[in-house]
């Protein structure tokens, strides 16, 4: 059986996290000690396992608690919408990292001016090998993810008012 404490360091955990999955009913310890100390089993042990290693592929508790839950096709389904949603992020960092790529690149060539207006930022997207359809999907993201920044950076590219609330309004 496993203290609390020497559980958690075995995991690199707090303690104050395993307190957490107690509380949420994730991962319950199996025991009490004769000073109510919390024992953990070999099972509890190897359950928390999985738990990290579903933490780590970046799965919510929810998710985890259904996985560890059921089993076969449902385990399944769940792995394979984080591969997807993972395969998503991975397209999205590859545009910023294309982006960047072209900001370099123009800024080896004279660089960008003390502004960047609206022309010049479109053709740093381009540089960077963005179509219609994904400058369309960045600012899609810049708005759910930060509208006021959003709508501020629009301002900034010298885009008027009524502009850059069109670009907003089609970004929903």
């Amino acid at each position: 059986m496993f203290r609390i404490s020497k559980l958690a360091r075995q995991f690199g955990l707090s303690r104050s996290t395993l307190l957490y999955y107690d509380r949420i009913g994730l991962l319950s310890p199996s025991g009490r000690s004769h000073a109510d100390y919390r024992l953990y089993s070999p099972a509890d042990r190897e359950r928390l396992a999985k738990i990290c290693s579903f933490r780590q592929a970046g799965l919510g508790i929810e998710d985890i608690r259904n996985m560890l839950n059921s089993s076969g096709d449902d385990t399944t389904t769940v792995i394979q919408q984080r591969l997807v949603a993972v395969g998503q992020e991975i397209l999205a960092l590859q545009a910023k990292q294309r982006l960047l790529a072209g900001m370099l690149r123009l800024r080896g060539q004279g660089g960008p001016l003390d502004t960047v207006d609206k022309e010049m930022f479109v053709e740093l997207l381009r540089a960077a090998g963005m179509d219609d359809n994904a400058m369309f999907q960045l600012h899609c993201e810049f708005e759910r993810r930060a509208p006021q920044a959003h709508h501020t950076f629009l301002l900034s590219l010298g885009i008027s008012q009524q502009e850059a609330l069109l670009i907003r309004e089609r970004s929903l």
